[in-house]
């Protein structure tokens, strides 16, 4: 008689694709009253056997330390480098479109397989091909049409023919998002979408109650950059990035899959990464960050790098504009001018700006320093002072006095050409002023001030400018000199001469304890010197004092040379006298005794001049009236 015994191998776990090393579990289901249940490999070569005991229609057999040699049936995945899959030219396709996946490998392989995941697995296997220019073995495979009713992701593997069962490492997945026709979601990011490196952000996604997963993409990226399961329905879902690098920068949208199929793509969302070049820009205001309500106002960007095009931005983010950059040859600089039209208070802030290249536009150097726009009122200027002189030694400090008659919150002080504010309280005098104290460094610059209330944004009228000159800056030092030499007679003019063998733009003539600002006058080249020449009127004492003159350049005009030698102008009511030593106080005494002796000479000459004149007329007239009154009695 003939026994007939079926069996079927029905289940293989965990896969039927294992790893090497993998233990593997074979279920066995064969008829009832079996007594024996055996395992071949390729039908012929015997493995092992088992005793059937308690249930005669099932069995296990369990084979560990799989080894290549052994995987006739179960693929063996080895740790061979992974391939890469993409879709080209691009994951994201439309509706019943077409999508080209290629994988590469940087191992010799023949072959490639191509495998779907999901309820409807396929897998498709096609030769390789080496690509010379990358030195890499790739395939092509065109699929679709693919559809949004379901999802679409796909790995790939690696093998060589004389070994079709040894299989490379697996591919990351790819999945295809889709062009669906479902309400969009919603995506923004936290804290904002200009970042820092290295600080942490959130990009988040909301979209339909009955999501069921969320898929973050970033555009020219082949892989997915995120995937989430809401927690609940209607729950968003927050894709978290722990250190912001310069692969975070770029445009990202949100899509989302349900039962029913895929929603559309969310709007874009740009992600700026900022300080991923060293080199931060300078931002200044022209002509100045305190502009009247309702005037322009323009924003100049420099960097001394090629920077493609600079963005302004707002501390709010509300506010961004970008320029391409202009090279100018003459400062060897790029820049940008931006215009900002009307101000008010509504749109003043702090701004700043940053570089960027044309071929990264999302990764942007450092921030330059922040820069406040200020709406200046119409209220009353406060005046602006200082009682150490306008002309300092390095190295000594400073104190500017803003003060007004307005009762005034606060006073804010500026350095023209700077970007920020220095802001005190004022205080009230005795004298019902109001002032404020502003000690510096002793820095050369022109400063202003300006006095605001606590309850507006606004700030009063300028005061009028006050330059501040430092002494030494330079390491030249110009001679002065008077002339003419001798004494100026009243209604004559005296001219000081500023001289330099040493290259000036322009030269000061200061007065010592003058409360005035210096005189400042554009040098000329003439007989090998640099020169300016300083023209008084003579006749009043106001003149007399101290002169010192110094020297400076166009690119720094509150930096000075050493002094010069001093001067001492005396003026004297008859004229003006230049003395090179000092005169005593014995021979002014004398010199004026000699002046009040010659002065009442001449005065009493001119009473006897006079006093002659008008006797004679006196004695003409008498003699006049006599002839008459006797030709008179005659007739």
């Amino acid at each position: 008689m003939t026994f007939t015994f079926t069996a079927l191998l029905c289940l293989v776990q965990p896969d039927s694709v294992v790893s090497e090393q993998t233990t593997v579990t074979f279920l066995c289901e064969g008829t009832t009253g079996a007594k024996r249940y055996i395992l071949y490999e390729d039908r012929f070569k015997y493995l092992t056997q088992t005793e059937i005991t308690l249930n005669p229609k099932k069995t296990k057999f369990a084979i560990t330390k799989n080894r290549p040699k052994r995987s006739r049936e179960i693929p063996m995945l080895l740790s061979d480098p992974k391939p890469t899959l993409s879709a080209l030219p691009s994951p994201v396709v439309i509706e019943g479109g077409n999508v080209t996946l290629q994988c590469v490998s940087s191992q010799r392989c023949c072959k490639f397989i191509l495998t779907k995941e999901g309820t409807r697995e396929r897998s498709w296997t096609w030769n390789s091909r080496y690509n010379h220019s990358t030195r890499q073995y790739q395939a092509r495979l065109p699929v679709g049409p693919v559809t949004s009713s379901q999802r679409w992701t796909f790995r790939c593997y690696s093998f060589n023919n004389n070994s079709p069962l040894v299989w490379s490492e697996l591919s990351d997945p790819l999945e295809l998002l889709f062009y669906g026709t479902q309400h969009k979601p919603t995506i923004w990011a936290e804290p904002g979408t200009v970042v820092a490196i290295g600080s942490p952000m959130n990009i988040s996604c909301r979209g339909a109650l009955d999501v069921e997963m969320y898929f973050l993409h970033k555009e020219g990226s082949q892989q997915t950059w995120g995937t989430q399961t809401p927690k609940k329905p209607g729950d968003k879902s927050t894709f978290s990035i722990p250190s912001v690098t310069e692969d975070s920068g770029g445009q990202y949208r949100c899509y989302s899959y349900r039962s029913s199929g895929w929603s559309e793509r969310s709007d874009s969302l740009e992600l700026v990464v900022t300080g991923i070049h060293d080199t931060k820009p300078l931002l200044t205001a022209l002509p100045s960050p305190v502009v009247t309500s309702g005037m322009n106002v323009t924003l100049l960007c420099v960097s001394w790098v090629g920077y493609d095009k600079f963005i302004l931005t707002k501390e709010d983010q509300k506010f961004s504009s970008s320029l391409n950059s202009q090279y100018i040859h003459s400062i060897r600089q790029y820049q940008a001018y931006f215009s900002i039209a009307r101000m008010t208070p509504d749109n003043t802030g702090t701004f700043q700006c940053y570089g960027c290249y044309k071929q990264t536009p999302q990764l942007w150097s450092g921030p330059s320093d922040p820069l406040e726009i200020h709406i200046s009122g119409l209220s009353k200027k406060p005046s602006l002072q200082t009682h150490q002189g306008h002309i300092l030694d390095p190295g000594r400090n400073l104190t500017l006095q803003c003060c007004s008659d307005i009762n005034y919150d606060r006073f804010a002080l500026y350095k023209v050409g700077g970007t920020d504010f220095t802001q005190h309280y004022g205080q009230r005098t005795q004298a019902g002023l109001t002032l404020a104290n502003f000690t510096l460094d002793s820095t050369g610059g022109q400063y202003r001030c300006y006095g605001g209330h606590n309850l507006s944004s606004e700030l009063s009228l300028s005061s009028d400018p006050l330059d501040i000159l430092v002494t030494g800056q330079l390491s030249f030092t110009p001679s002065l000199s008077v002339k003419p030499n001798s004494t100026v007679h009243t209604g004559d003019n005296v001219m000081l001469l500023c001289q330099s063998t040493y290259k000036a733009d322009t030269f000061i003539l200061s007065k010592e304890g003058a409360a005035h600002q210096p005189q400042r006058i554009q040098s000329k080249f003439q007989d090998w010197k640099f020169q300016a020449e300083f023209s008084m009127s003579a006749g009043t004492s106001v003149f007399s004092g101290t002169y010192r003159c110094y020297g400076a350049w166009d690119s720094s005009p509150y930096l000075l040379s050493h002094a010069s030698a001093p001067v001492d102008l005396i003026v004297s009511a008859s004229g003006l006298s230049t003395s090179r030593p000092t005169p005593t106080v014995a021979s002014e005494n004398k010199d004026h005794t000699v002046e009040n002796l010659i002065r009442m000479g001449i005065a009493v000459l001119i009473l006897i001049v006079l006093g002659i004149l008008v006797f004679e007329a006196w004695d003409s007239q008498n003699q006049a009236d006599h002839a008459a009154k006797k030709q008179s009695e005659e007739k």
